[in-house]
């Protein structure tokens, strides 16, 4: 029974609107999971894999056309076309109803109707926030109690205030004519219809955490920031916090759990996809977490890569479009040692080794609970969050970008973030490998013009008296014979260890146009076999390749006329003057 007379009234509304066969509250119970993953079972939706070697785990397998974000049939509702910018697709909230409404009418006929509530960040925490999704499918149901603290607990903390996010999604027929995720910021309301994928139907996900959260923190005064969480400790016990923005795919998971190659350095992970950011008493920036679980991107995960995802993954998981093995275990590209003779692939379809085919769908996923992962510390669960040393933003790029370098302040730092470049992945339908502007890997997830996103980044820099220092990383950079210079991974420690020396003043940099860069012997190299050779290609800053760059920052920064705050175009003319110099 709901006791909240908003969330009662929105309920009946949705109830009336969706004509459902019957309606479930969810209390986020074991035993409401039990009987989920029951229901799943036997109407084929999750397959069990192999009890013995992955326990509690199931497998899902999407349509075939439904299996990424769909950033193009994505929107943002507000009253005025410039409040959502030109990066978001814009759609008036009243002929956004209008489109939708029809599609959602007795869209949950012969279906059950599921009210889940969820709180996005730690109990007790004032940085936490309630939202209620309303959803058709079991699937979202059980990755939402994954990925959110699910049910009571989140009914507990609304209480009987009416300022929670409400979130209406069903799968609709699946069709992508009839595919649309419409998000009302100002209204603090989303609706997803037409897709089971997990960014567009896990509505506490990109939807709340990023799009919506994005509006309302820059109206309340906080940031909701598509960024990682880790602690890094030196073996003289000093611990740094670090929050750091990657486009998805981009190796964002495997650096918050990264295994550290330098003895007695050690990462724990605070989280791994999304952080919200709010000026402490103390001057300095403090974030928390607000998910509960972690959504990573399966191929290209292995022992090497991410031996903690891999532990994550060996129980109470939810696998979508991976691979099966012959003993019905999962599989991806990527994994441990060598692949099947035979598998069936995502798509339930014969598969062998030799078939050139990939047989895990190259954005396909897991679910895990974060407690799940070797590496999380408690410290997710704490109330006041982490505080923020360091900031890094990072993307793939081939060639400009260096391995690290120290923006030269906060402003310089969000001018950084603003005009970041990475090429695309499958996270996002589309070609592959094309590069585009992606600023604070937020291109994709800010709900409102990003001229005033920027605006408020520089805000929230004069709001802290004691800032994180930013920096940049390019794990991707390639030599002249285009191989990767930097082996990443594990030995991406050695480039967070220049950072917190920076911060503690104690490591050397050059001062370049684009920033400060360590000088050779800053980097803690030792055993990586990286030479005379190498280094340069790393650590170069090249005058042309970045009077380029400078042509494409001026076309990406021009787009938000008058919105885009003249700090920006300070720092682009004073990129100008120090690369003519």
């Amino acid at each position: 029974m709901i006791k909240n007379e908003a969330l009662s009234r929105w309920v009946e509304e949705v109830k009336a609107l969706c004509e459902p066969d019957q309606v479930v509250v969810c209390d986020g119970s074991e035993a409401e999971r039990d009987r989920l993953i029951e229901l799943s079972l036997r109407d084929g939706s999750l397959l069990q894999v192999n009890p013995a070697t992955y326990p509690n785990s199931y497998f899902h397998r999407s349509s075939p056309t439904d299996v990424a974000r769909t950033e193009h049939l994505t929107f943002i509702c507000c009253e005025k076309k410039d409040d959502a910018g030109p990066t978001n697709n814009w759609m008036a909230p009243d002929d956004a109803r209008a489109k939708l409404t029809p599609l959602f009418k007795g869209a949950m006929k012969g279906r059950t109707m599921y009210v889940v509530p969820y709180l996005m960040g730690p109990v007790g925490s004032p940085s936490s926030r309630v939202g209620v999704e309303i959803t058709d499918s079991a699937y979202v149901v059980l990755n939402m109690r994954v990925m959110t603290r699910m049910g009571a607990v989140a009914v507990d903390a609304l209480g009987d205030r009416a300022d929670f996010v409400r979130g209406l999604h069903s799968t609709g027929d699946l069709s992508p004519e009839r595919r649309f995720i419409c998000h009302f910021p100002e209204t603090r309301t989303i609706w997803s219809i037409g897709s089971g994928y997990g960014g567009n139907a896990l509505l506490g996900k990109k939807c709340h955490a990023l799009r919506i959260a994005s509006a309302q923190g820059r109206a309340e005064g906080w940031m909701a920031e598509h960024m990682l969480i880790l602690g890094l400790t030196s073996p003289a016990g000093e611990t740094h916090y670090i929050a750091a923005a990657f486009p998805s795919a981009c190796g964002k998971t495997n650096l918050a759990m990264m295994v550290p190659s330098l003895p007695g350095w050690k990462v724990t992970t605070v989280g791994d996809d999304i952080a919200w950011l709010r000026v402490g008493d103390d001057g300095r920036l403090w974030a928390i977490n607000p998910e509960a679980g972690m959504f990573g991107v399966a191929p290209g995960t292995g022992s090497k890569t991410n031996p903690n995802a891999m532990a994550s993954v060996k129980h109470d998981a939810i696998f979508t479009n991976v691979a099966l093995t012959p003993s019905n275990e999962p599989w991806w590209e990527g994994m441990d040692g060598d692949p099947p003779e035979t598998a069936t692939d995502w798509q339930g379809r014969p598969w062998t080794r030799g078939s050139g085919e990939k047989a895990a769908h190259p954005n396909s996923r897991f679910t895990v609970p974060a407690k799940n992962c070797p590496s999380v510390t408690a410290d997710i669960d704490a109330p006041s969050g982490v505080p923020i040393s360091a900031i890094i933003f990072g993307g793939r790029r081939a060639k400009a970008a260096p391995l690290v370098f120290e923006s030269l302040d906060w402003q310089h730092g969000v001018f950084v973030g603003a005009t970041m470049v990475s090429e695309t992945t499958a996270a996002a339908t589309g070609a592959v490998g094309v590069p585009r502007n992606d600023p604070m890997a937020m291109l994709p997830f800010c709900g409102y013009n990003m001229g005033d996103y920027f605006g408020h980044w520089l805000a929230m820099g004069k709001k802290a008296s004691n800032p994180p220092k930013v920096f940049h990383v390019n794990w991707f950079r390639t030599g002249p014979d285009g191989k990767f210079l930097w082996p990443g991974f594990g030995d991406n420690v050695r480039v967070l260890k220049w950072i917190t020396d920076r911060i503690a003043g104690r490591a050397e940099a050059k001062r370049t146009p684009v920033g400060l860069v360590p000088t050779p012997s800053s980097l803690d190299l030792s055993g990586l076999g990286i030479g005379d050779e190498k280094l340069p290609h790393l650590l170069d800053v090249d005058a042309a390749t970045w009077k380029a760059e400078l042509e494409l920052q001026r076309a990406f920064l021009t787009k938000f006329g008058d919105r885009l705050p003249k700090e920006l175009w300070s720092e682009h003319a004073a990129l100008e003057q120090r690369l003519s110099s």
